[in-house]
Order: structure tokens, then sequence, then C-alpha cells
């Protein structure tokens, strides 16, 4: 045998000792140098999505001509359920669909609203993009950091202040452009807007939200948790009308909104008509 500084030689070296496979009267746990309570059973955990979820998951894939379309929705769904995608949900909807594990990962970690870590209660989405930053964003981002981390350490981007998923917990997160510049500084709570932010006042909202408070946004829906909003970004409601309203509908303009809109009208802009008769262009034939 060589020693570990020799230089390895070509050639056949028989090894000094050989191992076979252990026969049938062999007790391999008893020999095995690891001992753990479970091995070589098929005793595994429950799995978090039941017979409600994989209803719900088949649901979603004959909503589709092609099954695989469903990812994006049933990414929302196992979110709805773990809080995050796990690489168990990521193997559901593998299974679902029949698509690989590796083609399901792609998705999940192109997208940045599918989380790769259990979120809080709430995600707290702080706009960092070019106009919220030069308004305020950057500072707004920045106290919330030092205001939710603890031992004298800021909060990270996307990491929880308390634990995942317990009432008050909150992730935090930097996002870029929420589309919503007319308002900057903005920030989201479970993607519900909260706009014309200062550090002071995005301080108090993060405050009241781990008091169990639900303060009401700028505009659209009344504020849930990450999981509920989860379940209807996958597309499923209340059957009942009512709390369906309730649940989705709110006022999403405001008057910087529409003030374009409004001064237009004001002066009588229009925009200039279109002949009835415009030919396509031609595409060229390969």
């Amino acid at each position: 045998m060589t020693t570990p500084s020799e230089t390895p030689r070509p050639g056949p070296r028989p090894a000094k000792q050989t191992f076979a496979a252990a026969g049938e009267d062999v007790d391999v746990m008893a020999i095995s140098p690891v001992q753990e309570e479970g091995m070589l059973t098929d005793d595994r955990p429950a799995s978090p999505f039941d017979d409600d979820i994989v209803a719900k998951a088949r649901e979603l894939a004959a909503r589709y001509p092609q099954s695989r379309s469903a990812l994006l929705p049933m990414l929302h769904l196992v979110q709805s359920v773990e809080g995050y995608v796990s690489q168990e949900g990521v193997a559901f909807c593998a299974d679902q669909l029949g698509l690989s594990e590796a083609e399901v990962s792609a998705v999940v970690t192109f997208y940045t609203m599918y989380k790769r870590r259990p979120c809080g209660e709430h995600l707290v989405s702080v706009c960092t993009n070019t106009l919220c930053a030069a308004l305020g964003g950057d500072a707004i981002y920045q106290r919330l950091q030092e205001h939710l981390g603890s031992d004298g350490k800021p909060l990270g981007h996307e990491e929880v202040a308390g634990t995942p998923g317990e009432p008050g917990s909150i992730m935090l997160e930097h996002a870029e452009c929420l589309a919503a510049c007319d308002l900057g500084p903005v920030l989201q709570v479970n993607y519900e807007y909260y706009d014309n932010q200062t550090p002071e006042k995005a301080v108090e909202l993060v405050d009241a939200l781990r008091r169990g408070e639900k303060p009401a946004p700028s505009r659209g829906a009344p504020l849930s948790d990450f999981k509920s909003v989860e379940r209807q970004l996958a597309g499923f409601f209340p059957e009942d009308t009512d709390a369906f309203r309730a649940d989705v509908d709110g006022p999403s303009q405001a008057v910087e909104t529409l003030r374009g809109a409004q001064l237009a009208a004001d002066r009588g802009w229009t925009a200039p008509a279109l002949p009835d008769d415009v030919p396509l262009p031609e595409v060229e034939h390969k």
C-alpha cells in the first residue's frame, strides 16, 4: 500500500481485506456504528398534504390543457400548508404533475415569491427599488431590520422575528419594485399595500402585527395571514359570495394613481383615434 504522501502508481494492487454482503442471518442493526430510531423501517412522518390538499392539487392540474401549467398555483397551495416550499413540497408537486424534482426546484428558486425557509405569520416586504429607495425605502428597511433584530444583530433578508408560523411572527424582506411608485415609499404585508410610509409608521405597523392586530391596508382587501393569502393565490376562495367579496374586494385606486386620468379629463385630452383597418406588418417566412 502507498503512504499518503506517495505518488499513486499505475497497475493493480489488491486490497489486503475485502468485504462481502451480509447474509440474512446477520443483524446489521446490531453491528452498525450508527444507531438511530427508525433505521431500516418504513415508518415515515405523516405527510402535511392530506386528502383535501391532494384533491385541490388534482383540481388545479385539471384546470389546464397541460397539467404542468398548474405548477405556479400548486406551489402557492404548498405554501398555504407549510408556510414555505420544503423539499417535501417540491416532491409533492413533482408527483402530482409528472415532473422531475429538478424541474420543480428550478421554478421554486427562480421566483422570490416562493420561500425556501418557513415564513412568519406575516410577510413584510419593503420596496427598495430606485424611486422608493430615494424617497426613504432604504431607511425604512434598515430601521425595521434593527427594530426586529435581536441581541444587537439586525434581522436579515427573509429572516423571521419570532417563531415561524406562530402568531405575531414576521418575515422581513427587501423587495424590488412593488408597482406603487406614485405612493412611495411603500411596503406590503402579505401582499397588501401600506402606502406613503416612514420609518416611524413602519415600526408602528410591525409592532401592531406582533401584538396580533391587523391594521387596515391603505387599499385592497382586509389584511389576512400569509398562509390564508397563499390559499387564495392558489385559486381557492370562500364559496359564500359575501365572504368572497369581503376577502378579495377593496378599493385599489388612490387619488395619486388617478391624477393623470383626471387631468386629461379636465382638459379634454384624448388619445389619437386609430384607423378602423390597420394592416398587420409582414412577417418574414422561414
